[in-house]
């Protein structure tokens, strides 16, 4: 009887597991929609609480909410392979009032900094978009992917962007490959992966190292 009852553990965790993973996840609800809940809120409550002791005031919280888009993001993202651009917009301008938080003395000149910063960085990601299109003949990034790259450069200092992205590339990578393991599938260079899922919490690890190590200097 127990073994019994460990097998249908097993399986049901299996199937969750894959539920996880699905390049469909939006058609199919985790039979475990409670323990995904619990596991996004306590997400989001240690994102804040780290966010806070990181960076006391007003610059935690202004951290603490771009924990909350990030995490939106990443789901959202997940779920459907869209990121929204409200989300994106809300955290590039969290950005912006970060920035000129910092430094109130210079609003304009800080802002105008984060704000090029972050354009650049889109750039960057619009070229990698437009020049795999055209070889490949399809598309590897989402418009969503180079808005957030923006709020990447918006947030982060130039030493921590690209930690950010390689960062996210490694953790994509790494989940595509779990995800083929687990589900019995090839591996394919026509798979989908949602980007933003691992991207977008990416930028507000470096963040918190930012505040932690790099402004420490």
């Amino acid at each position: 009887m127990r073994r019994l009852e460990r097998a249908d553990a097993t399986l049901s965790i299996s199937k969750w597991m894959r539920s996880l993973w699905s390049a469909n996840a939006s058609d199919r609800p985790s039979p475990f929609p409670t323990l995904t809940n619990s596991i996004l809120g306590l997400t989001a409550a240690g994102a804040i609480y780290i966010s806070i002791t990181s960076e006391p005031g007003a610059l935690g919280i202004l951290g603490a909410s771009l924990a909350l888009v990030m995490l939106a993001i990443a789901v959202i993202d997940w779920r459907s392979f869209i990121i929204p651009d409200a989300l994106n917009a809300a955290g590039a301008i969290l950005g912006i009032i970060y920035a000129i938080a910092q430094k109130p003395d210079a609003m304009l000149q800080t802002a105008a900094l984060a704000a090029s910063r972050g354009g650049l960085i889109a750039l960057i990601f619009f070229a990698l978009r437009y020049s795999y299109a055209r070889l490949r003949g399809r598309q590897g990034l989402g418009l969503g992917d180079v808005k957030l790259a923006f709020v990447a450069g918006v947030w982060l200092d130039w030493l921590l962007i690209p930690i950010a992205i390689q960062m996210a590339a490694f953790a994509a990578l790494s989940a595509y490959l779990l995800r083929q393991f687990i589900s019995g599938q090839s591996i394919s260079a026509a798979n989908r992966m949602p980007f933003g899922l691992f991207f977008a919490p990416a930028i507000w690890v470096c963040w918190v190292l930012q505040v932690r190590w790099l402004d420490g200097f």
